[in-house]
């Protein structure tokens, strides 16, 4: 799998969720795209991952 243009070997059957806790991000602060097709926060949990894939995570990042 390509999670932000690095490769990555994760286990099969890996939800969008898992990955995130994974990579310890927050699911509240970031947009998670797979395949060129964004992934709403409710379907993280359901979006199953192949290793195939190319997933890009975009945090966002408060400031002033």
């Amino acid at each position: 799998m390509i999670v932000n243009g690095k490769e990555m070997d994760f286990a099969e059957n890996l939800t969008v969720l898992e990955l995130l806790k994974n990579l310890s991000i927050s699911e509240n602060r970031v947009v998670v795209e797979v395949n060129y097709n964004i992934i709403t926060k409710e379907q993280f949990s359901e979006v199953i991952l192949n290793k195939e894939d190319k997933v890009e995570i975009v945090s966002f990042v408060g400031g002033g």
